[in-house]
């Protein structure tokens, strides 16, 4: 799974958001036919905004779908999804979701497992390295975005 173009997407957005000076959290929305329907990465620095987490940014960069489109679909994301995405993949029956590392954060997988979704923890080291070296670089902006 680390070579499907919905994770390589995830990892790009990623790596983009920390050259903007952002936390480098990426994702990608991949329909079941395998075609990427949006990709973002966490924006809460750039934007000053309080929601827009990356796999927030995916789900708004794939515009308004039908629900039929968001059906067996993938949500790849570099870490852990916070309780508001997790949320937003089981409101948008997301069926799956790949999460490239879960050791800096574990968010809803849980929850995600409890209603029924598929969960995927890849364990990439590429993902482990670049957050957790953005968290001991910048804890003032991970605290912030974590609530701690």
């Amino acid at each position: 799974m680390e070579q499907d173009p919905g994770f390589i997407a995830a990892v790009e957005e990623a790596k983009k958001g920390l050259a903007e000076g952002g936390v480098p959290i990426g994702a990608a929305l991949v329909s079941k036919d395998g075609k990427i329907l949006g990709r973002g990465h966490n924006m809460r620095v750039q934007k000053g905004s309080a929601v827009l987490h990356a796999e927030m940014a995916a789900l708004e960069d794939s515009g308004r779908l039908p629900g039929s489109a968001y059906e067996g679909a993938t949500m790849y994301t570099t870490l852990s999804p916070c309780d508001m995405c997790t949320g937003a993949c089981i409101l948008y029956n997301v069926k799956r979701v790949v999460i490239g590392e879960n050791k800096n954060f574990v968010g809803g997988e849980e929850y995600l497992l409890s209603r029924g979704r598929e969960v995927v923890v890849l364990d990439n080291e590429e993902c482990k390295e670049f957050m957790g070296a953005f968290i001991k670089e910048k804890p003032e902006l991970w605290n912030e975005d974590i609530a701690v």
